[in-house]
Parts: structure tokens; C-alpha cells; sequence
């Protein structure tokens, strides 16, 4: 059991895990093709034998500016001011057991020559965010961003790595 970086033949796994642990929140395949081909260093995948039971997609980006869902992005900004975590996934047999910490770990180091990191937390994960070091910040026009993320959405924010 060990995240590596996730390769395009992992695409279809990653989806099938996305539609078990998003189902309110689909994103097609290109969404996640087109993070892996713009920024493959912040894309890893955990697996178990030939099983993907969890992901990371995260890329460098505008500070408070989440992307909207489903939506491609044509390229990464020139002056990317943060990191930013797209998603963290695991299958629900494997929560609690330290992956997503180990993940995090692993993250962190590659996050220090931006500003912060940020993240959209859906689905009630909020807790497991703050844990990891992360505050609900509300700039202003945050609220309209979050509209397709779901009724318990925050945006959330962390220093970077020193």
C-alpha cells in the first residue's frame, strides 16, 4: 500500500473512486486528465494491488479563487500566488487509518515556495482540514464561488510549509 504519482492508465480508477466518494459533485475525466498533464507533480494516487483507493490532485494557483467543478482550466497562471488542493479522496474503508496524513506529509514540502495552500472542504470534512492546519477564510465574492460546491462548502486556507 503506497501513494506514487499518478500516471494517465490511473484515470479510470480515479474516476471510479470519484464516483464513489463524490457522488454529488461529478467531474468528468478531462478534468482530471488536463490537472495531471498541467502539473503532474501535484498528482499521486494510493493503491492497494491493482485497487485505487485514493487520490490527490492539487496544482499551483490564484489565491482565492477556487476553480469552478467540472471545469477545465486552459493552463496555470504565470504568477500563481498559492497551492491549491483540487482533491483529496480516499475510498470510506480506508479512512482513519493515516493515508490521507501520510499524503499531506508528503505534500507539504512541495508547497513552501507559495504563499499558502487552499482548498474548497466538501462533504463535511472540514474537521479533518482544520486538523491538518487549515482556518475558513470568507473573502468577499466567496459565497457565489462555493454555490457548486454544496450547502456545508468552505473555502480554507494554511500557511505554507516553512
Amino acid at each position: 500500500m503506497t501513494w506514487r504519482p499518478m500516471r494517465p492508465s490511473d484515470l479510470p480508477g480515479v474516476m471510479a473512486l470519484a464516483t464513489v466518494v463524490h457522488p454529488g459533485f461529478p467531474e468528468r475525466e478531462a478534468v482530471f486528465a488536463e490537472r495531471l498533464r498541467l502539473y503532474f507533480e501535484g498528482c499521486f494516487v494510493h493503491h492497494t494491488g491493482a485497487l485505487i483507493d485514493g487520490y490527490l490532485v492539487s496544482h499551483p494557483w490564484r489565491a482565492a479563487d477556487p476553480p469552478p467543478l467540472d471545469t477545465l482550466l486552459g493552463g496555470l497562471p504565470d504568477l500563481a500566488a498559492i497551492y491549491y488542493i483540487h482533491d483529496l479522496a480516499l475510498h470510506p474503508a480506508r479512512h482513519g487509518n493515516g493515508l490521507a496524513r501520510s499524503m499531506l506529509n508528503h505534500l507539504w514540502p512541495l508547497t513552501a515556495r507559495w504563499d499558502g495552500v487552499e482548498l474548497v472542504a466538501v462533504s463535511g470534512s472540514e474537521p479533518f482540514w482544520r486538523h491538518a492546519g487549515f482556518s475558513v477564510v470568507d473573502p468577499p465574492g466567496m459565497a457565489m464561488k462555493l454555490a457548486g460546491y454544496g450547502p456545508d462548502a468552505r473555502f480554507m486556507r494554511r500557511a505554507a510549509a516553512p
